[in-house]
């Protein structure tokens, strides 16, 4: 394991934009596990000004996100289909067809999650998967529990996730109660792992989730098992 420490959030997008960017001329055809929210915000805009440089090309590319709120359908602005069509996908060359994002309105939500993971076993997992972190410890929507959940899986969101995500949204009450989230075998499954994380507020569960004991009360604590894993904390 590595743990970096920047002294900034552009410093810290600016690595891991490095990082995928090594992935992807190595392995044009790589599979990569893409998170949302605000922490990768920099390092897709650093992604799409080396595209736009002509430096990257990810016409071969792979995509498989992490998860999904439950009964939000792609349109929706809060989405995360939507935030990485805004924020990657529409400004690089990436297929379309080869971008994936669990589905929050599927019929069948049960068969959705088992299909999501014979994806990425048909893929050959993931190559490099890049990950945030939230203030109790989750990683895509594994939230804090007794067990780490193996499969992608519909999770209770933790108030504490609800409160942090409401700043997205109209008020707290638009945020929803459940999401479907990848499971923790791909996460471990991934040949690479990219975390990163910024600011005061993280410093405290970053050094729990990578100097403290392994626990799912922790859930991102299991990557100290990961055999290739890289931490990126910006101090600002």
């Amino acid at each position: 394991m590595k743990i970096i420490t920047v002294s900034s959030y552009e410093e810290m997008s600016r690595q891991a934009a490095n990082r995928i960017a090594a992935q992807v001329i190595s392995k044009p055809n790589s599979v990569l596990g893409l998170a949302t929210g605000s922490s990768p915000v920099g390092t897709y805009r650093r992604l799409i000004e080396m595209y736009e440089a002509g430096d990257l090309d990810f016409s071969e590319v792979t995509s498989i996100n992490l998860d999904e709120y439950l009964g939000l359908d792609g349109t929706h602005d809060q989405s995360y289909r939507y935030f990485m069509q805004e924020n990657l996908f529409r400004h690089i060359n990436i297929r379309p067809e080869n971008t994936y994002v669990p589905s929050g309105v599927a019929a069948d939500i049960a068969k959705e999650c088992k299909e999501y993971d014979a994806r990425i076993d048909a893929y050959g997992g993931i190559d490099l998967q890049l990950l945030g972190i939230g203030l109790d410890g989750h990683i895509g929507f594994n939230e804090p529990a007794t067990t780490f959940q193996t499969g992608t899986h519909v999770v209770d969101l933790h108030p504490s996730t609800i409160t942090a995500n409401a700043r997205f949204f109209a008020d707290e009450s638009q945020v929803p109660r459940k999401a479907i989230t990848m499971g923790m075998t791909a996460i471990m499954q991934a040949k690479k792992v990219l975390l990163i994380a910024n600011g005061p507020a993280k410093k405290e569960i970053v050094e729990k989730a990578f100097y403290g004991p392994v626990t799912p009360e922790v859930p991102a604590s299991i990557l100290q098992l990961h055999r290739d894993v890289t931490v990126i904390f910006g101090e600002t």
